[in-house]
């Protein structure tokens, strides 16, 4: 079993599993700012298992994956026209909620609402809602993953356990990384804003895929997805720039 194909093949699935992963430790960590330390660990791992049991389970229903794609409703007008399936609406639904939560994340950082008494009261009972909204977002984020690795591992022999090792394995090594990055995220705001902002260019690029699966023109011209690779290397680019900034801030401070 163990042959270099198949040995390449689980290596890469888990080098993207891991790169497709950031933005969900981003949100997780975006959400778990707001909480006391013990339960911010706590409510990183509860959201990342969660996202490896997701990812598992839509692994070992690949039949329904496949049928969610077949289009539920079809209509046509003379301005627009698609062909709505479920998983189209389960993306929009999903860029819709990351425009929402992170637009209202980003107003509350500009404005300091964070550290008011009331909402500190607020969020100490609200880490099942927070749960919530990490499952939800999981269901999302889980479809870009699965769907990746279906289309690698198509064609090669054991495809199904080497999937869901990769994914275990990739969760893993999140889970290692995910309190620091989450720790110097929060010590530094400016780096919150930044992953808020992330979080917004996803949520835009789920909604256009939603569109594109669906098949959706408008006024004649048809809605295409946005490379991933243009997104990272966005993401890329401003952190490069945001680590120069600080490393500046850090020296004048000296």
């Amino acid at each position: 079993m163990f042959t270099p194909d198949l040995i390449l093949a689980f290596l890469t699935l888990t080098f993207l599993e891991i790169i497709l992963g950031i933005d969900n430790i981003i949100f997780i960590s975006i959400l778990a700012s707001r909480f006391p330390e013990t339960e911010r660990k706590k409510l990183m791992r509860v959201g990342l298992l969660l996202a490896m049991l997701m990812r598992v389970v839509l692994l070992m229903g690949i039949n329904w994956l496949v049928q969610i794609q077949t289009p539920l409703v079809r209509f046509s007008t003379k301005w627009i026209s698609s062909e709505i399936t479920v998983q189209s609406i389960i993306l929009l639904a999903g860029g819709l909620f990351l425009l929402y939560k992170s637009t209202k994340e980003i107003y509350d950082k500009v404005e300091d609402l964070e550290n008011t008494e009331e909402q500190q009261k607020t969020s100490q009972f609200s880490f099942s809602r927070a749960l919530i909204q990490i499952v939800l977002i999981d269901i999302v984020f889980s479809f870009d993953s699965i769907l990746t690795a279906v289309g690698m591992t198509s064609g090669i022999a054991h495809a199904l356990p080497i999937m869901i090792f990769a994914v275990v394995v990739a969760i893993l090594i999140m889970m290692l990384f995910a309190a620091p990055v989450s720790s110097f995220i929060n010590k530094h705001p400016s780096l919150q804003v930044l992953g808020l902002s992330f979080l917004l260019l996803i949520g835009f690029m789920l909604i256009t895929d939603a569109a594109q699966l669906s098949q959706t023109t408008i006024f004649g011209a048809s809605i295409g997805t946005i490379p991933k690779g243009y997104l990272y290397f966005a993401i890329a680019f401003s952190l490069g720039v945001e680590m120069i900034n600080m490393r500046f801030r850090k020296g004048a401070k000296n």
